[in-house]
């Protein structure tokens, strides 16, 4: 289909006004020699026509009619080669150089015989059927003192005029058609040369519009157009900085986005799920396939979809509380939901998981509530004791010093109880960011340590107490007091719990850049339903009896904090009635 562009309207009109402006200026040159050579001739006849009608004075001595007038016009027409015409006052032809008169009908009403006869001066042109071509006319007054006794009628064919029209107009028609050749190739060199600019400046748009914004504009023509091609230039160069800080920028926050700590999820206004992060993925096994899918299908729970709907409904930002269960274990997540652009514009999800904060406040909320209760049982029983005594029993010595003896052993285990406490608030201190210093520690050092501490419990009990210890003596990274904690709390419960004439064995070895032990005893055993609660803070297998041994609750709980920090595990398996084995490892200082 034919394109109406630029330059073909350039061309056009162009060659429109070279055209109209040739057409005017040939209209008017072949008008103005016309007129010119139309008048001259007229001019010419009308001189003619003056010394004719002179002469037809002086050969007319009487009245025009009564003369010879036919044989002195035809003397006379020969003489200036024009055709002469005499007429008298009413219009009747008395003589013609070339026609017989008595023919000629009445020329009366004749315009330039009606002219000449009201005194003035008479034109006309007439195409003549007899000769089949345009005849000039003119007519002045023949006059005899001041009356007009005749009119005298000079007439020419304008073929030489019309000759010479003809041959100006075929060669202006002629000088046209070169011309207008001429103005073809001008008109189009022309509006090449003003669309060869503004086609590269489109093409170069085009291209910048495509992404190609590395594209410039290369013009000198030193005009309005040179200065729209800086401007598009600058404008290119402007759009690549801007977009280069934009890409950047969406890069930073694409990787801000991917390997930051809360899942991150985008839906559409109607819940499904349109992006995702790399922590989302994790946690909530997402793949791109299930881009598009209904965030419950996602996700699984209908608490997230209706704060999603309330967020598209509403545009204002939510903050939730989400209770899931993932890969098998319970989650917590605090879950912000923000609109996206306009109403209905899509919900963006950021899921911070605060499990394990939850675990903490119910953890102390446990904590608190079993070391009220800890600590009100002695503080009780001293009360109780401390009113008795000042109630009167302080008189009798023997009952007096039993119950201060009662009053001081509360006390111990209230100590004991706080300095537990203490540790394991340490513990956590260093968990939660505090830093330990740790050192190469000697295992059998330690162990032997506290074996010879504690030798005065178990050499009561009479229990064998053994330490098996490799050939290579055996380092752990730890805090030596740490490790000696671990020892005294496992062996102080095997001691305790094991009957008289039992065994404890502590025992260690190396597996690879561990070092594995084990504290194995004879004791009284755990029953299978309390394994899984025994390093539980406050948890006791039996309260009356750990109470009665001097047990706090927090023994087992402060080793497998402390083995945990240190980097190990520990595990145990028991039999009632037969013992309990306590297995537990840490890393090895180096390789051994």
């Amino acid at each position: 289909m034919f394109r109406f562009s630029l330059r073909n309207r350039l061309i056009f009109s162009f060659l429109l006004l070279i055209i109209l402006t040739l057409a005017t200026l040939g209209s008017y040159i072949l008008w103005f020699v016309h007129k010119y050579n139309l008048e001259r001739l007229t001019g010419n006849l009308f001189t003619q026509a003056q010394i004719t009608e002179q002469l037809l004075r002086v050969h007319i001595s009487g009245p025009p009619a009564e003369a010879d007038l036919d044989a002195i016009a035809k003397e006379l027409g020969a003489e200036v080669d024009l055709r002469l015409t005499i007429i008298d006052p009413n219009g009747v032809v008395l003589a013609d150089s070339r026609e017989n008169p008595a023919l000629m009908e009445n020329h009366l009403h004749r315009p330039e015989i009606a002219a000449a006869l009201a005194g003035g001066r008479g034109t006309a042109i007439r195409h003549s059927t007899t000769l089949d071509e345009n005849l000039l006319y003119v007519a002045i007054p023949m006059r005899s003192g001041n009356e007009i006794i005749g009119v005298v009628r000079l007439s020419t064919t304008l073929s030489h005029v019309e000759t010479a029209y003809n041959r100006i107009r075929s060669a202006l028609l002629a000088a046209f058609v070169v011309t207008t050749l001429l103005a073809i190739a001008f008109s189009i060199r022309l509006a090449r040369k003003y669309t060869a600019p503004l086609e590269e400046i489109t093409d170069v748009a085009r291209l910048i519009g495509e992404g190609q914004l590395d594209k410039r504009v290369h013009i000198k023509t030193g005009d309005e157009i040179e200065i729209l091609g800086h401007t598009l230039n600058n404008l290119a160069a402007r759009l690549d900085d801007k977009l280069k800080e934009i890409v950047a920028q969406k890069h930073k926050l694409e990787l801000i986005l991917q390997h930051m700590d809360n899942a991150v999820l985008l839906l559409d206004r109607y819940g499904r799920v349109t992006d995702f992060n790399l922590r989302a993925a994790s946690l909530f096994s997402i793949t791109g396939a299930m881009l598009g899918q209904h965030n419950i299908q996602v996700i699984g729970n209908s608490l997230l979809d209706k704060a999603v709907r309330e967020t598209v409904a509403t545009g204002e930002n939510r903050l939730i509380q989400l209770r899931t269960n993932l890969h098998g274990a319970k989650r917590v997540f605090q879950v912000f939901l923000a609109p996206l652009g306009d109403e209905g514009g899509g919900v963006l999800t950021v899921f911070h998981d605060i499990t394990a904060l939850q675990e903490i406040h119910e953890r102390q909320a446990e904590f608190v509530a079993n070391a009220s209760h800890e600590l009100k049982t002695p503080l009780t029983a001293i009360k109780g004791f401390a009113e008795t005594l000042l109630d009167g029993a302080i008189r009798e010595p023997a009952l007096a010093a039993k119950f201060v003896t009662i009053i001081h052993g509360e006390a111990e285990r209230m100590n004991r109880l706080i300095a537990d406490l203490l540790q394991l608030a340490s513990l956590d201190a260093r968990t939660t960011g505090q830093q330990t210093r740790l050192e190469p520690t000697d295992i059998y050092k330690v162990a032997a340590t506290v074996v010879e501490e504690l030798s005065a419990q178990w050499r009561a009990k009479k229990l064998s107490v053994l330490l098996d210890a490799p050939a290579q003596p055996l380092a752990v990274m730890a805090n030596p007091d740490w490790l000696k904690q671990v020892f005294v709390n496992l062996l102080d419960n095997s001691i305790k719990y094991t009957p008289d004439g039992g065994k404890v064995l502590l025992k260690w070895w190396q597996n690879s850049d561990k070092a594995v032990f084990m504290v194995q005893d004879s004791g009284i055993g755990i029953p299978a339903k309390d394994l899984p609660f025994i390093f539980d803070r406050f948890y006791r297998v039996d309260r009356a009896r750990s109470r009665s041994a001097g047990g706090t609750g927090l023994g087992l709980a402060i080793v497998k904090h402390i083995i945990e920090t240190l980097g190990g595990k520990i595990d145990v398996t028991s039999e009632p009635g037969a013992g309990t084995t306590f297995t537990f490892t840490l890393p090895l200082a180096k390789a051994q």
